[in-house]
C-alpha cells in the first residue's frame, strides 16, 4: 500500500483505539472497533446509541434510561424519521493480537438503515417479561456474556462467543449455539432462570426456528417442553403458597427438563398433599391450573426425554408462568 494510505489507517486507528474512545469495546483479547461512514449529527448519534447499548449503562434514577433513547433513535431511522440514504453506512471492525501484529477477525458493513432493523430486531427478540421493581437492561453484550458465565465473570467467555454476539446482533443472523449452550449449562448448576438467560433462549429459538415465542406467557403454546415447564413453575408457587417457602427447583429442576417422566408423577403426588394446606378458593385454583396444563400432553404422558432444544422452551415456560404469578391484579385489569 502507499505511504498516503498507511499513513491515513494509522492515524484513524491510533484515534478509535485511544483511552478515552468511545468508538471500542473489548472481551477478552478482541478489540472491536465501530464508526458511521459520515461524520454528521446522525452518524454520531448512532455511534453514541450503540455504545450505550454495548455497555448498557444505568442511570440510578432510571436504569432503562439509555436502553430507551436508543430504541427511539434506531425506531427513527427505520421508519425514516431521521433520513439517511444509502451512502450513510456502519463500520465494525474486530481485531486481535498475532505475534507481533494484528489481525482482523471480524468486518462488516451496512446501511445505516438496515443496522437499525436488526437491532431492533434484538431488541423484539431478547424482550421477554420482567416484574422486577428494579428493571435493569439485559440487552448488551456484556450483560449477556455475565449472564451465562460463573459468577459474572466475562473473561470465562468463550473466546469467540463475543463476536459470534456481535455478529447475530449487528448482522441479523441466528444467535450462536455456543451462547444457547452456555447459558443452559449455568441454569442447571444454579437452577436459576434469571431475566437475562430466559431472553438469551427465547432469542435463540425464535432466530433458529421462528418458534415465534412470546415475552408474556402464551397460554396456547402446547410444546410438549414450554407446557411441562409452565407446569412444574405451577407445583413449585403451589409449594410457596403451602410451606412459605419450596425446594422443588433446587431437587428437580435438571431431571424436570430433561426427563419428565420419571420427576412429575412424584411432584403431582407431592402436589396433593400441598393443596391440603390451603384454602379452598386456592385448592380448586391449582387443581384448575394443573388439568388444564397436563391436558395439553398427548395423551396425559409425559414424555421420557426432552430434546436440548425443547429443554429451552421448558426453561421459557416455567420462567414466564413464574413471572404472570407475580403479576399485580393492577396489572393483569389493565390488560382485561
Amino acid at each position: 500500500i502507499s505511504r498516503e494510505a498507511e499513513a491515513a489507517y494509522s492515524a484513524a486507528l491510533t484515534k478509535l483505539l485511544a483511552k478515552d474512545s468511545k468508538n471500542k469495546f473489548s472481551s477478552g483479547n478482541r478489540t472491536f472497533l465501530f464508526w458511521a461512514s459520515k461524520d454528521n449529527k446522525t452518524g454520531q448519534q448512532v455511534e453514541q446509541g450503540f455504545y450505550a447499548l454495548i455497555n448498557a449503562s444505568n442511570d440510578v434514577d432510571d436504569p432503562n434510561k439509555n436502553i430507551a433513547k436508543v430504541k427511539d433513535l434506531f425506531k427513527s431511522i427505520y421508519s425514516g424519521l431521521i433520513k439517511t440514504t444509502m451512502e450513510d453506512k456502519f463500520i465494525f471492525l474486530g481485531l486481535a493480537p498475532n505475534m507481533a501484529r494484528i489481525a482482523v477477525v471480524y468486518w462488516s458493513e451496512c446501511t445505516l438503515k438496515d443496522f437499525a432493523h436488526n437491532i431492533l430486531q434484538h431488541f423484539s427478540d431478547m424482550e421477554i417479561a420482567d416484574t422486577r421493581t428494579d428493571p435493569k437492561p439485559y440487552y448488551g453484550l456484556y450483560n449477556m456474556l455475565s449472564t451465562v458465565t460463573r459468577g459474572g465473570k466475562q473473561s470465562e467467555a468463550h473466546p469467540n462467543l463475543p463476536e459470534a454476539i456481535m455478529r447475530s446482533v449487528v448482522q441479523g443472523v441466528a444467535y450462536p449455539f455456543v451462547l444457547y449452550s452456555a447459558c443452559m449449562r449455568r441454569i442447571r448448576a444454579e437452577q436459576e432462570v434469571r431475566i437475562g438467560r430466559a431472553a438469551i433462549i427465547k432469542a435463540y429459538l425464535n432466530r433458529k426456528y421462528n418458534d415465534k415465542l412470546t415475552a408474556m406467557l402464551n397460554e396456547e403454546n402446547n410444546n410438549v417442553g414450554y407446557v411441562c415447564g409452565r407446569l412444574f413453575a405451577v407445583l413449585e408457587y403451589e409449594q410457596e403458597r403451602a410451606n412459605n417457602s419450596s425446594n422443588i427447583a433446587a431437587r428437580y429442576l435438571n431431571s424436570a427438563s430433561a426427563t419428565p417422566s420419571a420427576v412429575f408423577p412424584t411432584l403431582l403426588n407431592l402436589s396433593i398433599h400441598h393443596e391440603e394446606k390451603l384454602g379452598k378458593g386456592p385448592q380448586v385454583f391449582f387443581s384448575k391450573l394443573k388439568g388444564n396444563i397436563v391436558d395439553k400432553l398427548v395423551d396425559g404422558e409425559f414424555p421420557s426425554h426432552l430434546s436440548i432444544d425443547d429443554q429451552g422452551r421448558f426453561m421459557i415456560g416455567y420462567y414466564q408462568q413464574r413471572q404472570n404469578f407475580y403479576r399485580s391484579k393492577e396489572q393483569k385489569n389493565m390488560e382485561q
